[in-house]
């Protein structure tokens, strides 16, 4: 072969080195590239991971109230129907009233004589006090007597029977006086050792007003009204005629304005959740609506700890369980905004605004 076919044929290998060298380049340059994108894609990833807590287990809580009274009878009215919404003091239902206007009568009668009695015992004090200085001038008169009859029996100007007489006398006044005294001291404590005393301000009558005070009380809970607004629920289950007693729940009232969201994070998204952070409520039966919340407040202990029989490991044999720790959101509601129900299912998603850095990675 010639010189000249031997730089020919190197220059054609060199001319074909060159598309192969610019391919694996090329290669090298798109797997490295390819490479930095997962590299910085899982990096930012992972700055941003742990800033929202999201969850699917919560749902909507409200007040709920099984409506009530502390007292007892036959219920003569209802004035609502099944899935009414009430405003607060509205009336619900009516017990039957004639036992408790009976009753209160009764006691504005006893406050009227104990108010009577009263102003008769202090009328009687005076009497006895007036009896008592009669009865100490008679016990000086006897005793003046008994002296001067002391001094004629001996001179023989009485006799020994005259003279007994008025000693028995003296002691007959004496003893009668110190029972006027006993008495009237009896009659000064029932008031208050105060003989002026203003009628209202004893404790008998304030006994009998406190009695009229109770009976006005019963009266005015044998009409129920509504504590808060909502809505009634199972106002069937109360028929007129029926007798309730006291304290025997009636029907439900559930509120339809204090509303909130009860999420159960795991105890392992809660690291940089605390109250104030914002939330975004989403509620199964839309979709579409986000709700914006804030955080109220977290548990201080799971879930279970508030059961009846905490779990308690005794046998040795234990499985670490993720726990789950009550969180409380607040829900921020417009009045467009469709009606939310209590036990709603409801997803959260908690901005706890924390942002990782590269120094955690080291």
């Amino acid at each position: 072969m010639s010189q000249a076919s031997a730089a020919l044929a190197a220059r054609d290998v060199e001319v074909g080195l060159r598309p192969r060298r610019k391919s694996r380049l090329l290669r090298s340059i798109l797997m490295l590239g390819g490479i930095a994108v997962v590299a910085g894609g899982a990096l930012g990833f992972w700055l941003n991971g742990g800033r929202y807590a999201y969850t699917d287990d919560a749902y909507v809580q409200a007040a709920v109230l099984s409506v009530s009274t502390d007292v007892s009878g036959l219920i003569a009215e209802i004035d609502v129907h099944e899935g009414e919404r009430v405003a607060k003091g509205q009336v619900l239902f009516r017990i039957d009233p004639r036992q408790f206007d009976i009753a209160l009568a009764g006691a504005k009668a006893n406050l009227a004589e104990t108010a009577l009695t009263m102003e008769a015992m202090k009328r009687d004090y005076r009497r006895m006090l007036h009896d008592i200085d009669a009865k100490a001038a008679q016990v000086a008169d006897d005793q003046a007597n008994l002296g001067r009859y002391a001094n004629l029996v001996k001179a023989g100007g009485v006799t020994r029977a005259e003279y007994d007489d008025a000693r028995f006398k003296l002691a007959s006044d004496q003893q009668a006086l110190e029972s006027l005294r006993a008495q009237a001291e009896a009659e000064l404590a029932r008031l208050s050792g105060k003989p002026d005393i203003d009628v209202t301000k004893t404790p008998q009558y304030l006994e009998a007003a406190a009695k009229v005070a109770e009976a006005q009380r019963e009266l005015e809970h044998s009409t129920v009204r509504a504590p808060f607004s909502g809505i009634v629920t199972e106002v069937d289950h109360l028929q007129p005629g029926q007798y309730l007693a006291a304290s025997t729940g009636a029907f439900g009232l559930v509120s339809d304005e204090h509303l909130w969201v009860e999420a159960q994070p795991k105890e392992i998204e809660l690291t940089w959740v605390k109250p104030g952070d914002p939330v975004d409520v989403t509620v199964d039966t839309y979709p579409d609506q986000i709700w914006h919340g804030v955080v109220e407040s977290i548990a201080p202990s799971s879930g279970s700890q508030f059961s009846i029989l905490p779990a308690q490991n005794s046998s040795g044999n234990w499985v670490k369980v993720v726990q789950r720790i009550p969180v409380r959101i607040r829900v921020d509601r417009r009045p467009d905004d469709p009606p939310l129900r209590t036990g709603m299912s409801v997803e959260t998603e908690i901005d706890t605004g924390h942002h990782r850095t590269l120094r955690d990675l080291f």
